[in-house]
C-alpha cells in the first residue's frame, strides 16, 4: 500500500473517530440531509406494552414533522432498540448499554429518547456522556443519575456535561410527594413497604420511607422482593400480621402485577399504592379486576391525557395506533418536541449538525409542549416538578387495559417542604 493511500486510510479513520464522539457528520448524512433520533425502550417482557405507548408517542411526533417536510431541511430518522430481555423478563441494563454504544458509534445519531426505566438509566448515562449524546427520558426517575453530588456526577456524567435529560420530575419529588398523600389525604397512620430490587424501586421506596417517618407516619417493615420469583404469599401474609394501614410498593411490572393479584387474596382491604412503575396497562391486563381495583399510583407529570390541549393530539394517536396513550406517551411526544426543536435551532443557527450541537441546545430549551414550558436545570432536570395521583376504578365501559379510562385522575399529591 502506498504512502498516499495509508494518509488517506488515516484520515478516513479520524474522520470516523470525531464522528463517534459527536464532532462531525457523515457523508452520507450530509448528502441526504438525514439526522437520527434513537428510541430505546423495553419493549419485550413485563413493561413491554407501556414502553410500547411511549415508543409510539415518540414515533408519532417523528412522523408527523416527516410530514411537515422535515426540520430545517432535514429528515428525521427513528432508529428503535429494545432494552428488554427474555432472560431478564424486562428491562436489561447490559443491553441498554449494549444499544447505546451503537447509537454512538453512529454520527448521525444526534440525540435520543428513553429509556423507561432508571435501572437501564445507570448503564446508559456514562456513556452518553463519553459521546457527548444526549437522551430525554419521559419516564426515568432515579435522581442519582442527574444528580449534582460529585460522587453520582462522577459515575453518571464524567464529562460533566449534562446528557441525560427529563420530561418528567424524579423520585426525590414522586416519593415524599406521595408519602405526603398517603399521610395527608388517606390518613395512614402505619404503612408496610416493600420494593423489587430494582434502581428504580429501591430509590423510590427509600425516599417513601425517608419522608414517611418524617411526617411520622409508621413504618412497620421494609422488604425486597426478588421480581422472577411467582410467590410472595409468605411476606403479604407477613404483611397482613403487622396490619399496617397501608401496603406502598416501589418497583415495577415484572414483581408488581404478582403483587397485585396475591395481595388480593391476603390483605384485601388495605389501602394500597406506588409510583409510576404501578402506572400502565400491564397491570390491568396481568392483575386484572377485581384485583387491581382501588391502587394508587403516581406519575411524575401534570396528567396530560385530561387535559383540553391534549384531546386533538389524543385521538391522533388512536387513530393512528388504534390504542389509547397514557400520560408517558405523551411526555414521549413532548421530548420528541423538544428534539426537533433543538435540531432546527442548530440548523438555523448555521452551526454543524451534530450531537455535540444538538445537545447544547437541549440544554437551553424553553419549548411549548402539551405539558407546558419544558426547560431544563443545569443538570437536566426538567424545571416543573408536578407528581399526579390516580386510582384504578373499573370502568366496564372501556377496554380494560386502557389505561386512560380505567385509572382514574385525583389530584396533585402535596409537595414535601
Amino acid at each position: 500500500m502506498t504512502a498516499k493511500r495509508l494518509s488517506l486510510k488515516a484520515l478516513l479513520c479520524a474522520a470516523a473517530a470525531a464522528g463517534v464522539l459527536g464532532m462531525g457528520m457523515s457523508a452520507s448524512q450530509a448528502a441526504d440531509k438525514t439526522v437520527k433520533i434513537g428510541i430505546t425502550l423495553p419493549l419485550t417482557g413485563a413493561d413491554a406494552q407501556s414502553a410500547t405507548l411511549i415508543k409510539d408517542g415518540a414515533v408519532m411526533a417523528i412522523d408527523e414533522q416527516n410530514e411537515k417536510g422535515g426540520v430545517a431541511g432535514y429528515k428525521l430518522e427513528a432508529v428503535v432498540y429494545d432494552n428488554g430481555t427474555a432472560t431478564a423478563g424486562q428491562y436489561d441494563p447490559a443491553q441498554a448499554a449494549t444499544n447505546v454504544k451503537k447509537l454512538a458509534s453512529d454520527p448521525a445519531v444526534v440525540a435520543n429518547i428513553g429509556p423507561q426505566m432508571s435501572g437501564s438509566g445507570k448503564a446508559m448515562s456514562p456513556i452518553l456522556s463519553a459521546a457527548n449524546l444526549a437522551t430525554i427520558t419521559p419516564s426515568s426517575t432515579n435522581p442519582d443519575i442527574t444528580s449534582s453530588d460529585p460522587r453520582f456526577m462522577n459515575q453518571f456524567r464524567p464529562n460533566k456535561k449534562a446528557v441525560y435529560f427529563r420530561t418528567v420530575t424524579t423520585d426525590a419529588y414522586q416519593g415524599p410527594n406521595m408519602a405526603n398523600y398517603f399521610h395527608d389525604t388517606l390518613h395512614v397512620k402505619s404503612v408496610y413497604i416493600l420494593d423489587d430490587s430494582g434502581a428504580y424501586g429501591v430509590g423510590m421506596a427509600n425516599l417513601f420511607e425517608k419522608r414517611a417517618k418524617e411526617i411520622g407516619m409508621k413504618v412497620l417493615g421494609h422488604d425486597q422482593l426478588n421480581p422472577k420469583e411467582a410467590d410472595y404469599t409468605t411476606i403479604l401474609t407477613k404483611i397482613k400480621q403487622a396490619n399496617p394501614d397501608a401496603l406502598y410498593y416501589g418497583g415495577v411490572a415484572q414483581a408488581g402485577v404478582k403483587v397485585v393479584k396475591q395481595s388480593y387474596d391476603i390483605i384485601p382491604k388495605m389501602i394500597k399504592g406506588g409510583g409510576d412503575g404501578m402506572y400502565g396497562p400491564e397491570y390491568l391486563k396481568g392483575a386484572g379486576f377485581p384485583a387491581a381495583e382501588g391502587w394508587y399510583a403516581t406519575i411524575a407529570s401534570p396528567h396530560l391525557l385530561a387535559d383540553p390541549a391534549a384531546k386533538e393530539v389524543i385521538q391522533r394517536f388512536k387513530k393512528k395506533f388504534g390504542t389509547s396513550p397514557d400520560d408517558y406517551a405523551i411526555t414521549a411526544y413532548d421530548a420528541a418536541q423538544v428534539i426537533i426543536d433543538s435540531v432546527k435551532r442548530v440548523a438555523e443557527s448555521g452551526k454543524e449538525m451534530n450531537r455535540a450541537n444538538v445537545r447544547d441546545a437541549i440544554q437551553t430549551a424553553k419549548v411549548k409542549t402539551l405539558q407546558g414550558e419544558v426547560s431544563f436545570d443545569e443538570n437536566g432536570d426538567i424545571n416543573n416538578k408536578v407528581v399526579s395521583v390516580f386510582q384504578i376504578h373499573k370502568d366496564a365501559s372501556h377496554p380494560l387495559d386502557d389505561v386512560e379510562f380505567q385509572y382514574k385522575y385525583v389530584g396533585v399529591a402535596p409537595a414535601a417542604s
